[in-house]
């Protein structure tokens, strides 16, 4: 096992995949320095799939220490018996019945009121004016939160995930977050209603109902997991296609290709980065030897882009047959609860984007978009212009 020192050459945050790309060739298991402490970093597909399927091994643990001041008491931090107890009590939120009355429901007509105040400008950020917007007034809906207060939402979500580097913002974010959610809690511990808050305050583990650490672990949990990586997500996609002109007018085209941009967009570019991991004994991979209490980052992103498996990995192809699935979503027990609501989100952002702003291009005179970020990536703006529509303009 190779120590590799520091951050390596260049911006890691506005680029990491060359420095991941040099890894998988020379060090694809070394020590590394990441956000202040060494880890162990973990880069090619087969290795980052070990260690997310061996759980007993590589457990998710290191969440609650790392994640727990800021979120609570949270479902990544659990193993085992434990994690499924825990998983069961909201995962029926996402089940496919479900999954379909929020799209009627509570998607759509989210995407729809946002290209309204968008449609007859002729120019937007579609980063400030839709993708950060979206996907947190869904999540917001879903939980059973007031959809007009997404924007707070949407600021303690990025706070909290970015808690152990910047603590005191972290904190401050989980507090306000708790302070705001109390009574709504309290309210939907007396009357329930069909959301994920009354689900949560009203569920029951081996008999006994979530104490508050749990609950509120839940809802911070969500909130971020279920805005912040689809907007990003979001926002990737378009860079794609906006960038790609020609292929962007075969999927306004033909919008049967719409899934397949996604697929290779999370591949090419999966909004988060890294998976955490902690060994529970000594062991050893790739013949390097990981002691117990060793923390592990499962570099997903640069597994989506291991040669070994993708062919031309750095390049983004609609045409590209996928031979094994990308890791954007995880993989093993932990794999991601909300998967399908993010591709259903994301195909219907899509369509409703072609659908509402023909003529879409990228504005010429602003600065071109770049993704950026190293645990989590999107782009920061996209500037676009599009033939003016109906719609019903924002208010000044």
């Amino acid at each position: 096992m190779k120590g590799s020192g520091g951050a390596g050459s260049g911006d890691e945050t506005l680029d990491p995949y060359p420095d991941w790309k040099q890894a998988r060739a020379e060090c694809p298991v070394g020590k590394r320095s990441l956000f202040g402490g060494e880890t162990v970093r973990v880069v090619l597909r087969e290795d980052v799939e070990a260690v997310l399927r061996q759980d007993e091994l590589f457990s998710s643990s290191i969440n609650q220490d790392t994640m727990g001041p800021y979120m609570g008491t949270v479902l990544l931090g659990k193993n085992g018996k434990e994690h499924t107890s825990y998983r069961n009590l909201v995962s029926h939120a996402f089940r496919a019945s479900a999954l379909e009355r929020w799209d009627r429901e509570l998607i759509r007509p989210t995407i729809e009121a946002l290209l309204d105040a968008v449609a007859p400008r002729g120019r937007a950020d579609l980063v400030r004016d839709v993708t950060s917007q979206y996907p947190v007034q869904v999540i917001a809906g879903i939980i059973g939160v007031p959809v007009q207060d997404h924007a707070r939402f949407h600021a303690w979500a990025e706070d909290i995930n970015g808690g152990p580097l910047h603590p005191e913002r972290g904190l401050a974010a989980s507090r306000a977050m708790r302070e705001y959610l109390t009574p709504i809690v309290e309210d939907r511990k007396r009357n329930p209603r069909d959301d994920v808050i009354s689900d949560i305050a009203t569920a029951e583990v081996d008999g006994q109902r979530l104490d508050d650490e749990h609950i509120y672990g839940f809802l911070r949990l969500l909130m971020p997991a279920g805005a912040e990586t689809t907007f990003r997500a979001m926002g990737n996609c378009l860079a794609a296609l906006l960038t790609r002109p020609a292929e962007l007018e075969r999927v306004r085209r033909d919008r049967s290709l719409v899934p397949r941009a996604i697929e290779e967009t999370l591949r090419w570019e999966t909004s988060v980065t890294m998976v955490s991991r902690i060994a529970t004994r000594d062991t050893e991979l790739r013949g390097c030897p990981i002691q117990k209490g060793t923390s592990v980052a499962a570099l997903v992103a640069s597994a989506n882009r291991d040669e070994a498996v993708y062919a031309d990995a750095d390049t983004w192809d609609l045409d590209r047959e996928l031979p094994e699935p990308h890791l954007s979503f995880g993989w093993g027990r932990h794999l991601c609860l909300g998967m399908h609501l993010a591709r259903l989100e994301l195909r219907v952002g899509l369509n409703a984007i072609l659908d509402r702003l023909p003529n879409l291009r990228l504005d010429p005179e602003a600065p071109p978009p770049q993704i950026t970020g190293l645990a989590f990536r999107g782009p920061e703006a996209l500037p676009v212009l599009f033939d003016p529509g109906p719609g019903v303009p924002a208010r000044a």
